[in-house]
């Protein structure tokens, strides 16, 4: 079936769902334990209370603009016309009898037509994106607030905000698109969004119809919270910044068109397994975007000791119920290129074989 809701980001672009049993420390000889990371996709009804990160307003303007064509009509003029008088038994003589003339139409000026737009494939696969270069390094470095509270989660929020809004525009720019900053929000319970209800059960997610991303405090909360061991914790707040870091990445596909042109695809999709494989292209590309950003920063946030190897574990431990979002290998493969390279050219997953986005 087609995608549900506003044809142009009306459905939420989730993050991962944190495995139930937390993360497993790295086995000293041999590799990492297994968890698996469910994403939810049951839509639930409801409200909560929104506590904003951001203090911009919300973007609602996700209107789409079709060229429009002018035509212009031209229609011949006609002069006047000299007609020879003749007189019967007498000399020629030639007159100029008066003539009317004929009404014209206007002349028009020609408006040449707009070029279309590019289509929506020239959107996921050739965008200017693509060519906009690496990601340059903003300095950022992670929040000294820790996520015990409501307080300590919204610093981290608004410190990757703060990171994230410096380190994306150049490159949206570069694409030929205006940069706007995402809103943010927070909530735990039941949420309502122009893109449904959703639940504090199920992960963060983006809402392309108000360019919002939403924050789920109670998992983030809850993950530092729950588990005592300090490796443990640093794997809470590596899962936090990934979280935040990929939803962005949905923003950015927002702002370059790609998000859009995505949902039309997916609607035209022939079957039910062409339309997931089109949301796993998207969403695979929203955590190698999320993965440049950190990449990018890795020297002065930093990932390195304990962080990289928690960082590794969690984009290496995934497992995709839903089918929508890609397994764990192809997670992890596009995840690490956009970590090496911080170049958006490396994230094109629409280019991609089917192999690569399964």
């Amino acid at each position: 079936m087609p995608p549900q809701g506003p044809p142009y980001g009306g459905q939420p672009q989730f993050g991962w769902g944190a495995p139930p049993g937390g993360p497993q420390p790295p086995r000293k000889k041999g590799g990492g334990g297994k968890a698996v990371l469910v994403v939810l996709g049951v839509v639930v009804l409801g409200a909560v209370a929104l506590f904003g990160v951001s203090n911009a307003l919300s973007d609602n303007d996700n209107s789409y603009t079709r060229p429009s064509y002018s035509s212009s009509s031209y229609t011949p003029t006609y002069g006047p016309s000299n007609t020879p008088s003749i007189k019967p038994n007498g000399p020629v003589k030639t007159t100029t009898r008066p003539t009317a003339t004929r009404p014209t139409a206007p002349r028009t000026t020609s408006t040449p037509k707009p070029k279309p737009g590019p289509s929506d494939s020239d959107l996921v696969l050739r965008n200017k994106l693509y060519t906009a270069g690496a990601m340059k390094s903003v300095g950022c470095k992670e929040s000294r607030s820790r996520p015990t509270n409501v307080a300590g989660a919204r610093a981290n929020y608004a410190n990757l905000l703060a990171c994230l809004n410096r380190s994306w525009p150049a490159l949206v720019a570069k694409s030929g698109t205006n940069f706007r900053p995402p809103n943010v929000r927070i909530f735990s319970g039941r949420v309502s969004t122009p893109c449904g209800s959703r639940s504090d059960s199920g992960p963060p997610f983006y809402c392309g119809s108000n360019q919002t991303i939403y924050m789920n405090l109670t998992e983030d909360i809850g993950n530092y919270n729950r588990y005592t061991q300090a490796h443990q914790k640093v794997w809470a707040r590596m899962w936090l910044l990934h979280q935040f870091a990929h939803e962005y990445g949905h923003h950015v596909q927002s702002r370059t068109g790609i998000l859009a042109a995505n949902h039309r695809i997916r609607y035209e999709a022939p079957t039910r397994a062409k339309e997931l494989e089109h949301s796993r292209r998207l969403e695979l590309q929203a955590s190698c975007f999320a993965d440049i950003f950190i990449g990018a920063n890795r020297r002065t946030y930093p990932i390195s000791g304990e962080s990289m190897r928690q960082w590794r574990w969690l984009i290496g431990h995934v497992t995709d119920y839903a089918n929508d979002h890609g397994d764990a290998g192809n997670h992890q493969y596009w995840a690490t290129r956009g970590f090496n390279t911080r170049n958006p050219n490396s994230c094109n997953t629409f280019a991609a074989s089917s192999a690569r986005v399964q």
